[in-house]
């Protein structure tokens, strides 16, 4: 059905505001698509990295077990597996040194500290984005009304001008305006959605870190080798 009424004709009738909450909703919908992607392709491949835990408890060395990780810059096990080495390493050098340092913090509360510290940045790193998906879904339905109000306003008043109120010339710019409500919408819900969806994934993940920090920090603390935990289990 031909119709002089969308969202063509919306942008060409339209003031500076009206292009301006559009503009605004296509920049925000392109922004949310960008770090959904990217953040659904970065989880995917970090959970294809929990089988190597399996490797690295069984091998017969902690250097070797580092071995066993991929990707070393964006392996999270890997980082945290480092950063207890090099904390433990750290202190013990230290110390030889500095007695004063095995008098103010022990071996195993350096340790924890440590260890909780890289957990605790690799968790803020997986964070990123979810401000942005968060504020969109929150705000964008809001900038789609305020678009909406603003069209009505000046669709009323061109009414007003004309001197005619007749329903075919009052649905259609009236409807053209409403077009803004529901832009506002198909943005904010897959922000929503894909916010949801990340939250629930670094919950699950960040979990599972805190879990391979305690058992390195059992490891460093008992000086029990990598390979035996996994003989003990069997």
């Amino acid at each position: 059905m031909n119709t002089p009424f969308g969202i063509a004709n919306l942008w060409l009738e339209g003031d500076a505001i009206t292009r301006f909450v559009a503009i605004a909703l296509l920049l925000c919908s392109i922004v949310t698509w960008v770090i959904l992607l990217t953040r659904f392709w970065e989880l995917r491949n970090l959970r294809k990295l929990k089988p190597e835990l399996e490797q690295f408890w069984r091998a017969t060395s902690f250097d070797q077990g580092l071995q066993t990780f991929s990707n070393p810059n964006a392996n999270p096990y890997y980082q945290i597996a480092k950063a207890a080495s090099g904390a433990s390493t750290h202190h013990q050098s230290q110390s030889s040194n500095h007695r004063e340092l095995l008098q103010t913090l022990n071996y195993s509360e350096w340790m924890a500290r440590s260890i909780k510290n890289s957990v605790d940045g690799i968790a803020a790193s997986l964070q990123k984005g979810l401000t942005f998906l968060g504020s969109t879904g929150a705000t964008a339905p809001f900038i789609g009304l305020f678009g909406t109000v603003w069209g009505i306003y000046h669709a009323l008043i061109s009414i007003s001008s004309s001197g005619s109120a007749q329903i075919d010339q009052v649905a259609g710019p009236i409807g053209e305006a409403l077009i803004m409500t529901a832009l506002g919408l198909a943005v904010a819900i897959p922000a929503v959605l894909g916010y949801n969806a990340i939250t629930r994934t670094n919950r699950v993940l960040i979990a599972e870190l805190n879990r391979f920090g305690n058992d390195l920090y059992a490891y460093f603390i008992t000086g029990a080798r990598v390979g035996s935990r996994t003989n003990a289990q069997d």
